[in-house]
This record gives C-alpha cells, sequence and structure tokens, in this order.
C-alpha cells in the first residue's frame, strides 16, 4: 500500500489538473458561444448561395466566372487541411489528420514533386505535416486569433487563383462541421470547380431561372467569387465552433474523470491512514503489555 506521504502529492497533483481543466472547459464554453451564434446564422445564408453558385455555374459558359466549373481531366489536388492550434480536444486534430494522410495516400510519396498539395490552417495540421516533408503551399496558424470574413477572403482569394492559373485541377476541404457541443462531423468537401446539384437539389428548387440587370456576365463576374469567400468562411466558422465544442467535452469529461479518481485516491488515504493508526495503536498496547509484565 502506497505511504500517506505519497496518496497525499497524488491528491494534490489531481485536484490541480482538474482545476486546470474546469478551467478550459469554461472558458471554451465561453468562446463556442459566440462561435455557434455565428455559425448557425450563416450557414442557411451559405447553403442558399452555395445553391445558387451550382445553378449559375452550371449555365454559364462563356464567362471567365464560368472557369470554376469547369471539370479539369488532371490529377493535381490541393487540400486546405483545418485543425486547431492547441491540443486537449480529443480525437479532433487526429480525425482531420487520418482523413488528409488516407486522401495523400493515393499520391505516392510526399514532397514538392508529388501532385498533392496542402494548405493548414490550425498548428497541429502544419507541424505534423511539416514533419513529414508534405508539400505545405501556405500556412495560416495565426487566422484563429482574428477569425474575420475579411481575413477568410484573402485566402479564397488566393485559391480562386491558384485553380484559374491551372496550377491545380481540384480544390479539397478536409474541416469538421459543427452540430452542436457534442458532435462534430468530419467533411470532404470540394471547394474547386464547383459542383453541379446533384438530383435532389434539382427537385428541390424553385428558383432555377434567373433574369439578370446589368448582364450577366458583370453580374457574375462579381456574384461568383464573394460567393465562394462565403463558402471559405463557413468552413473556417464550422472548424472553430467544433474545436471549441470537441475542447469542451474533452475537458468536462477529464473533470469528471478527476473527480473519480479523487474519490478513490481519498478512500485509498483514509484506508492508510486506518491502518496506520491502528498500527500505531497495536504497538502502544504491546508496549504497555510488556511494561506490565515487567
Amino acid at each position: 500500500m502506497a505511504s500517506l506521504k505519497e496518496v497525499r502529492t497524488r491528491i494534490a497533483s489531481v485536484k490541480s489538473t482538474q482545476q486546470i481543466t474546469s478551467a478550459m472547459k469554461m472558458v471554451a464554453a465561453s468562446k463556442l458561444r459566440k462561435a455557434q451564434t455565428g455559425i448557425i446564422q450563416l450557414r442557411p445564408f451559405a447553403q442558399k448561395q452555395k445553391q445558387m453558385l451550382q445553378e449559375l455555374s452550371a449555365g454559364s459558359e462563356s464567362l471567365d466566372s464560368g472557369s470554376y466549373s469547369n471539370v479539369r481531366t488532371g490529377n493535381r489536388l490541393l487540400l486546405v487541411v483545418l485543425s486547431s492550434n492547441r491540443g486537449l480536444c480529443g480525437a479532433f486534430n487526429s480525425n482531420v489528420i487520418k482523413q488528409t494522410v488516407a486522401i495523400a495516400s493515393g499520391y505516392g510519396k510526399p514532397g514538392k514533386s508529388s501532385d498533392l498539395a496542402l494548405i493548414t490552417i490550425g498548428r497541429k495540421a502544419t507541424e505534423y505535416f511539416q514533419r513529414l516533408n508534405y508539400n505545405i503551399l501556405e500556412s495560416h496558424d495565426d487566422l484563429y486569433d482574428n477569425l474575420t470574413f475579411s481575413n477568410t477572403s484573402a485566402i479564397a482569394e488566393k485559391l480562386m487563383q491558384l485553380f484559374r492559373d491551372g496550377h491545380y485541377d481540384k480544390i479539397v476541404f478536409v474541416y469538421h462541421q459543427f452540430k452542436n457541443a457534442v458532435t462534430q462531423k468530419l467533411l470532404t468537401e470540394q471547394f474547386l470547380p464547383v459542383e453541379p446539384p446533384d438530383d435532389g437539389d434539382k427537385s428541390d428548387s424553385t428558383a432555377t431561372d434567373f433574369i439578370f440587370d446589368p448582364s450577366k456576365e458583370e453580374i457574375l463576374e462579381v456574384l461568383v467569387p464573394q460567393i465562394l469567400k462565403t463558402q471559405v468562411y463557413k468552413a473556417v466558422l464550422d472548424s472553430w465552433a467544433s474545436e471549441l465544442g470537441a475542447r469542451m467535452t474533452a475537458m468536462s469529461q477529464a473533470t469528471d474523470n478527476a473527480s473519480e479518481l479523487l474519490k478513490d485516491l481519498k478512500l485509498t488515504y483514509n484506508n492508510a491512514r486506518q491502518a496506520s493508526i491502528t498500527k500505531e495503536i497495536l504497538e502502544i498496547v504491546g508496549g504497555a503489555e510488556a511494561l506490565k509484565n515487567q
């Protein structure tokens, strides 16, 4: 049985850890309220915009904006990987990394010569894929420190430029979609080329005919890039809210586990203390009997 000093040291250590996890849980919960409100308000607007983008791109032929829907025969892939800057958020980062590695496995050995390249948002993904010598074009690890539409728009413009210039044939996002504080869905979502609406979307659509004023070319030249920027902002906001939800859940579980461990340690401490007291009583009684016999 462990000594009383060892058990007391463990109890103090677990209490200290419990205070840290509890504080991290409260901080994540506080930030989650803002992030959750943001993504819930943005999602219907972004979904409707995406539906409009698919319909417009499918019907545009002679427009420069129509190049965003051109399906190419090449195999050059750009992955935009969204992770977190810090750990202690359960399997959030490992799920994103595993999914990215699974996709990259079809492109052979990672490196500059590969047809696969990455843009990472989040320090965990950046550090992992740098260690494995993946071809990382850009890293935006500080984006979450000031997450705004204008900051994500700069990334969207870079992605659109890479696709227009023919550097990559497909651009895909790997990120978590926020459902609630407990559930986050890992998505592999194609950003470019713009995918045509599927049969389900067509059957549900009620506005497939558009009247353009000014001309269709002028409107789409501005509208399509703006919609694509919104899709990037939605993905980053989804990932940010998912990270906070995952961290809050993980820290809540860690705090509960610390409470259970403290109960066991206190029981162990009380048993050890009782045994120590019993031993001392027996020694005193034994000494008294020895003196009496003398």
